[in-house]
């Protein structure tokens, strides 16, 4: 008797599943997405120390950063990409992408203070002409700069400083993090 009911049970399951109605799906249109993956081109190494290193900002006083919008302890560093392959994919120029992520506030394009005690600052990046680079916007819009390759490398500078935000900025430490990807033209 229960291996009976047991069946009706899922007859009846099966019976009120093919009752319920049924979704149905037009298409609007299509996208189309094409790329290029080329072999790495170019080995980068930031301020000598391989693909992944380190920037250290000086100690600056909390009067630097007083108010919202000041920056101070601006701090030079570079990508050097050697052994590059020349024309891969007719790339003859470099550059490099930051990629957004978790310690990047899109509201001011600058990196979160995200490990560290520090209130109110975030760490600003600045290319070698001191323009601002927006951390967080597709590769256009976050303005990188590009360089030529040439005898099969090529050297990135940039510049990394305190930036005071919502206010006067408080004593602490600072430590925050970008991974950042080198693109080709």
């Amino acid at each position: 008797m229960k291996v009976k009911k047991s069946g009706l049970l899922i007859a009846l399951i099966v019976a009120a599943g093919a009752a319920l109605p049924t979704a149905s799906f037009a298409s609007d249109g299509t996208i189309t997405i094409s790329g290029n993956i080329v072999p790495q081109t170019c080995v980068p190494s930031g301020n000598g120390q391989g693909k992944d290193f380190t920037v250290t900002l000086p100690t600056v006083q909390v009067s630097a950063l007083a108010t919202d919008g000041a920056t101070a302890g601006r701090t030079p560093f570079n990508i050097a990409l050697t052994g590059c392959t020349p024309n891969i994919a007719g790339a003859s120029n470099a550059g490099v992408y930051f990629e957004p992520g978790a310690t990047v506030d899109t509201t001011t394009g600058q990196l979160i203070n995200a490990t560290g005690t520090a209130t109110k600052v975030e760490v600003g990046l600045l290319n070698d002409d001191y323009s601002k680079i927006n951390l967080g916007q597709g590769a256009t819009s976050q303005n990188v700069k590009m360089v030529s390759i040439s005898s099969g490398s090529a050297t990135l500078n940039y510049y990394a400083q305190y930036v005071a935000k919502g206010g006067a900025a408080g004593a602490g430490t600072v430590q925050t993090t970008s991974l950042y990807t080198i693109i080709y033209q």
